[in-house]
């Protein structure tokens, strides 16, 4: 399945750019940070901290999305989701969204009302709203989210706050999506459990803003990979970090489906992306917020990111373009 429809079907082009911008914007709720929303030039939101954190990322199909692996709305609820993520990671909470989606003429209009309705579900989970965007014809179906949020007077948590001494600890699945792509790239489409991990993520978004209350010195969201992710904090933070897998938990079921498929389920934890589940590091005598698990230690710089004090002989992540 590509997303397409037969000519005279209620497509797109059928229902016009106007006609179905009213369609999916027809009735849906915001948060109370929306102050204009949908059917102006440019929504107004409410910005109580006087700044405002913004993050945008990309979805292409049949690079980050399969329609034949997962519903439209799967995809919606994913495409917000990475962004939220990234407002989390950095200790605010999210305000709002603002999507932009491109697909050929010949797609049917449910497809993107099913899309929609995904992302206004996982904005709700985070109790923010999509207050707007465009939509413009393209080759094949490609998502631009933009994600806004509010640090409510802390300051921003970065990447580059990690001091030695520091303990690294994580919030949210790890090896999940990775189990669950592994599943689908084999053709099977259970258990269900690890499949929808991969077709859609669920982060923690308010463990972002508790982990910055809490004192956290770094933080980023698990997008590409523990290993690969820790590294980015390392790298600018000019620190070692040194993950202990006896503290990494390994959910029997992960180890059901690597047993099954012939799989390391500790190298899914370990390397898996698209969980976006978040890291952080804090200072040795932090109390860690509830859903906090610590796994490892910031050390002095030039030891990189190592795994039982050992180099990771194998792929720490995924990067594109390689």
């Amino acid at each position: 399945m590509d997303g397409r429809s037969a000519q005279g079907d209620d497509t797109v082009a059928a229902r016009g750019e106007f006609g179905l911008i009213r369609a999916v914007t027809a009735g849906r709720s915001q948060p109370s940070t929306t102050l204009l929303g949908p059917g102006d030039d440019a929504a107004v939101v409410a910005a109580p901290d006087g700044r405002v954190v913004v993050t945008t990322d990309m979805l292409v199909q049949g690079v980050h999305f399969r329609l034949d692996w997962s519903t439209p709305e799967h995809v919606g609820r994913r495409a917000v989701a990475v962004n939220l993520a990234d407002v989390a990671a950095m200790g605010a909470v999210p305000t709002s969204v603002v999507v932009g989606i491109g697909c050929p003429s010949d797609t049917p209009a449910a497809l993107v009302t099913e899309l929609v309705d995904g992302m206004a579900a996982e904005a709700g989970r985070a109790r923010t709203g999509v207050v707007g965007g465009d939509m413009v014809r393209a080759d094949q179906i490609v998502i631009s989210i933009t994600a806004l949020g509010d640090l409510g007077g802390r300051p921003p948590v970065t990447r580059a706050g990690a001091r030695p001494g520091d303990i690294v600890a994580v919030c949210g699945r790890l090896g999940w999506a990775a189990a669950g792509l592994a599943v689908l790239g084999r053709g099977f489409r259970s258990p269900v459990g690890v499949v929808n991990a991969q077709r859609y993520p669920e982060p923690p978004y308010a463990a972002g803003p508790t982990a910055a209350l809490a004192g956290a010195t770094a933080m980023i969201d698990v997008s590409d990979g523990l290993l690969a992710d820790l590294g980015h904090i390392a790298e600018s933070s000019d620190v070692g970090i040194d993950v202990q897998t006896d503290r990494l938990p390994v959910p029997q079921k992960l180890t059901d489906v690597g047993s099954a498929l012939g799989a390391d389920p500790l190298h899914w934890v370990l390397t898996g992306g698209e969980d976006h589940a978040l890291a952080a590091t804090f200072p040795s005598f932090t109390d860690l917020p509830e859903g906090w698990i610590r796994i490892g230690s910031v050390l002095l710089p030039d030891t990189g990111v190592t795994v039982d004090g050992q180099a990771y002989e194998r792929e720490t992540g995924w990067e594109h373009w390689r």
